[in-house]
């Protein structure tokens, strides 16, 4: 027996709240690792720089199971 496809509407409110969870989680972790760095302007620009870029990378196949059709 074969599930039903979820409805875009229903896969979009799955998504926002998947993304919610994920971003609070990331935003706990880059915090959390951010205050153990050494006090070196340079090492945290670095750091926060690639840290606030990365956090979209994970949520690619997320975003675009959200945007499926099936």
């Amino acid at each position: 027996m074969s599930k039903a496809p979820l409805s875009p509407r229903i896969k979009k409110i799955y998504g926002g709240v998947l993304i919610m969870v994920f971003l609070a989680g990331y935003i706990y972790l880059a915090a959390t690792l951010g205050g153990m760095l050494p006090d070196n302007i340079l090492i945290k620009a670095v750091y926060y720089a690639v840290i606030g870029i990365g956090w979209g990378i994970p949520l690619i196949p997320l975003l675009s199971w959200m945007d499926r059709e099936k």
